[in-house]
């Protein structure tokens, strides 16, 4: 085994407390699991808080599986200023009159059905994303600001939770439903300026990412005592269709080597078994479309991930995990 291998291969997800990066979490995951391979899927913000999915071991080969999913938000839209980070933990750089439609409930709704739907949004100055291989966050530090292309993202859901106001003046409390590539804060900023004024992002949790939500969450604290048994289930947590297959078939599996597409296909059902991940919760389903992702399970443990190519009337490889991925507790 290599130098900081574990052996071990999960899918844990933490509740990210607030004031730490998602870098530092994922610190403090290979201490606590003794493996250097230790991703997360999907970034939080230091002010956020929230669910944070922890690859650990070959587990972080689903990182571009799992981080592509929806993320749900409950977001604290503070209104009156902007800064330079779009969110709290920047300095003020812009104050404006809030109008005063703004502690309005109908106005507040129709703002933000505005924002509901297909659009392009421009990424906040201080973001990790690059341009000619310079990050815009750094560059901004140094006081060189990079122009970012708007990017298309989707807004699933916008929904209003409640108007306050507390010492810096009116607030609203929205619960989102985004796409890959959201920046909350670039949605406090432009509902801001939709609304006719200033705005930033006060405060965001995330209440969910995919199909694991805050329920299923530990904190690091409890982790550091509980370890693996906070694992959970990837197959449940990719939500892709679920092919079961015997000890022979999985050799050719960990092969590499594709497979026929006449077979049985399974798929979770909530209405069975809400309340766990085990696999009495899944239940006969028809077959994956051309170029749907299927999971490869052979008891406990998520073996590879195919793609079907109709054409070929098979299920060929796109990634695989030597020794599975382990499908958690409650197997």
């Amino acid at each position: 085994m290599k130098r900081g291998s574990s052996g071990l291969s999960l899918v844990v997800a933490v509740d990210k407390p607030e004031g730490m990066t998602s870098h530092d979490v994922v610190g403090a995951c290979r201490r606590i699991f003794g493996e250097r391979r230790v991703g997360h899927a999907g970034t939080l913000d230091p002010l956020a808080t929230g669910v944070l999915l922890v690859l650990v071991g070959s587990a972080t080969r689903l990182n571009g599986y799992l981080s592509g999913q929806r993320k749900a938000y409950v977001a604290r839209i503070s209104f009156g200023c902007a800064t330079d980070t779009d969110d709290a933990a920047g300095q003020v750089i812009r104050s404006a009159t809030v109008p005063d439609e703004v502690a309005d409930e109908g106005f507040a709704r129709s703002v933000l059905a505005r924002f509901s739907g297909p659009q392009k949004q421009l990424p906040p100055v201080y973001s990790a994303l690059k341009r000619a291989g310079r990050k815009a966050c750094d560059e901004a530090r140094r006081g060189n600001i990079i122009e970012l292309e708007p990017r298309d993202i989707v807004v699933h859901d916008a929904r209003m939770v409640g108007i306050g106001t507390d010492e810096q003046g009116t607030f609203w409390d929205v619960f989102f439903v985004v796409s890959k590539g959201t920046y909350i804060r670039s949605l406090a900023r432009d509902i801001g300026r939709a609304s006719g004024t200033e705005a930033h992002l006060g405060a965001l949790r995330r209440s969910a990412s995919g199909s694991v939500g805050l329920d299923e969450c530990v904190t690091l604290d409890t982790l550091s005592e509980v370890g693996v048994r906070a694992a959970l289930d990837p197959v449940r947590a990719l939500g892709y269709t679920i092919c079961f297959c015997g000890d022979d078939e999985i050799v050719k599996v960990r092969n590499g080597m594709k497979l026929t597409l006449r077979r049985a296909f399974h798929a979770y059902d909530r209405s069975f078994c809400e309340s766990c991940a085990c696999t009495s919760g899944v239940r006969e389903t028809s077959a994956p479309a051309e170029g749907e992702m299927v999971s490869i399970v052979s008891g406990d443990r998520l073996y590879a991930l195919y793609r079907v190519d109709a054409v070929r009337r098979a299920l060929v490889p796109e990634v695989v995990f030597q020794n599975g991925v382990s499908r958690g507790r409650g197997l």
